[in-house]
This record gives C-alpha cells, structure tokens and sequence, in this order.
C-alpha cells in the first residue's frame, strides 16, 4: 500500500443549517437528533495555511454540502464538494483526497460515515470577513451570510470550547442571515437558522 503524504489544513469554516439555533449535534457528537429530525448544511472552508505533501494549498476555498438523514453517528450521510476554480490539477487532487476522507487525520471520518457521495466539482468560490459577520459564495449555488450570537457582555460572541466536535474544538455560535442553496436538485432557504464559525486546524494521516 502506498504511503499517505502528510497533510495539514489552518483556516477558517463557516457553516450554515436547517437546525434552530442552536444546532444539538455539536454537543451530543451525533447522538442526538438535529431539531428537524435531519440535518441539511453547507459549509464554507477558507484555507489560509495548508500543504498535501509538497503541494501548497494556501489562498484557496471550498465548499461543502452534506444531507444527513437522521442521527449522524448512523451515518448514510450525503455529500458534495466544491473546489476553488483557481486550484490546478495537482491541488485539486489533493483537496479531492482530503475531504473525501481517503487520507486518514481529521476528515477520516467522513470516509465512514459518508455513503453516497455526489462528486468534486470546479467553481469560482468567495469566502469574506466584514468585520465579525462571514460571507460564503458559490455563483448560482451558494450565497450565504452568517452573524456570530452576542455573549452575556454585549461585545464578545457566544463561543463554546473544548467540546470534542470533530471539526473544531472551539465553535462561535452564529446564525444566519442569510442561506440559500440551490445544487443537485435541492432547494434550501436557512435564513435564521442555526449557524457556526470554526477555527481550522486539521492534519493527517
């Protein structure tokens, strides 16, 4: 078997459902329901430092969109990827590897858990920082807007830590603002809904 280049993401994920604020999965780690009874997310993923073996994947962004249809510890999840138009083959490749889960670390997981897997797809992808609100855009796919939840002093966000959430072990609680999506024949509008903001740091194998 051949060996698996080291890999490593830093960033920034912005993510975006059809929970009520505030989505449950985050802190029961899948075991307990999405208040929906199912999960319908986007999410947005800036990355600001990031390498697959000798191949630099720094400035660049990617979407996801995942359908999970009922506890996510059960799996059968759905999923679809965009890539940053401006990523060539080789980065391309390697972002393709990485959130497929194929390469062991932090996305492993969703090698397991994800059961049909709709494809990686080319598009030009915008991910903006107006001060604490984030915007996530995929022209005629994804146009999204979220604003991180007021803390108890008015001036910081709502932020939980040291959770064992996969993706982040700090999540700034958010909601969105705006959150429609429109891709492999869904139709999804999740202004108001549950939203989070998630400091990057993932690696493999």
């Amino acid at each position: 078997m051949a060996a698996i280049e080291p890999w490593a993401l830093k960033g920034e994920l912005m993510l975006s459902c059809n929970c009520t604020v505030f989505c449950p999965c985050v802190l029961s780690l899948g075991e307990h329901p999405p208040t929906e009874g199912h999960c319908q997310t986007w999410g947005g993923v800036r990355i600001d430092e990031g390498n697959f073996g000798d191949v630099d994947l720094a400035g660049l962004n990617v979407g996801l969109i995942l359908e999970i249809p009922s506890l996510m510890s059960r799996g059968n999840w759905t999923a679809g990827v965009y890539v940053d138009e401006r990523a060539d083959v080789y980065q391309l490749k390697a972002l393709t590897k990485i959130f497929s889960g194929g390469v062991r670390g932090t996305t492993h997981i969703l090698s397991i858990l994800v059961g049909k897997f709709l494809g990686v797809y080319q598009a030009p992808i915008s991910y903006e920082t107006d001060g604490a609100t984030r915007r996530f855009k995929i022209p005629k796919i994804i146009d999204g807007e979220i604003t991180p939840i007021p803390g108890g002093d008015r001036e910081g966000h709502t932020v939980i830590e040291n959770s064992g959430y996969w993706i982040s072990p700090q999540i700034i609680v958010a909601k969105a603002t705006k959150s429609r999506l429109r891709a492999f024949g869904r139709n999804w509008n999740f202004e108001g809904r549950s939203a989070e903001i998630c400091p990057l740091d993932w690696r493999g194998p």
